[in-house]
């Protein structure tokens, strides 16, 4: 019995000299430790249309009108319906970013108030990023929702039956571009649309045929 306690108290004190040795190491480096270890934050994935914003034009020449900044902000996974946010979306395209933040203002709808923050992100990106001289110089060219990522949960009935329920997300794209917003377009009859309609078919590729 003298044996087995005198080899696990050697074998505590070598553990704790091995754990001494490795703490001197630590405090003597100079470059922490955990500069190499990435939180979900900093490993966070920039979508396609966020890396619309990275696009590198080539130089203009002097005698081409200045070329005026996009801003593509986005926000993702929200907690709201894709088709509830698509009415507030087309509501404010193609309005001024003043014009559009007073209209999102004094709607009592959830969808508004997420659509003004983006709003604000993004005409903050504007100045800070794109060099935009005047915040309220800037349009919403796009403005529309997308389908987020849908939960499918159980809704309990009577008499031992069931449903299926979905949670549903969606998510928010906006594109605002420097400069007043275009005149709105002509709205088009449906003789006009209905010319298009059949010139697209027209124009249609009809693959395995003579």
């Amino acid at each position: 019995m003298v044996m087995p306690v005198i080899l696990g108290g050697i074998t505590h004190a070598l553990n704790l000299n091995s754990w001494g040795r490795a703490g001197r190491l630590l405090a003597s480096c100079s470059v922490p430790l955990l500069s190499n270890i990435h939180t979900s934050t900093s490993q966070r994935t920039i979508g396609k249309w966020e890396k619309k914003n990275r696009i590198v034009y080539p130089p203009q020449k002097p005698e081409e009108s200045r070329r005026p900044a996009e801003i593509y902000h986005c926000r993702r996974e929200i907690k709201y319906s894709m088709d509830k946010m698509w009415y507030l979306a087309k509501m404010i395209r193609g309005m001024n970013i003043d014009e559009a933040l007073a209209q999102l203002e004094f709607n009592d709808k959830k969808g508004a108030k997420v659509i003004k923050e983006v709003l604000l992100e993004a005409q903050e990106m504007a100045v800070r990023k794109h060099n935009v001289e005047f915040k309220s110089n800037l349009h919403i060219a796009q403005s529309f929702s997308g389908k987020g990522h849908y939960l499918k949960r159980i809704r309990y009935h009577g008499k031992g039956m069931f449903g299926i329920m979905d949670k549903v997300k969606c998510h928010y794209f906006v594109k605002l571009v420097e400069g007043p917003p275009p005149p709105p377009e002509a709205p088009k009859t449906g003789f006009d649309q209905a010319k298009e309609y059949v010139q697209q078919l027209r124009n249609r590729t009809i693959i395995n045929t003579l």
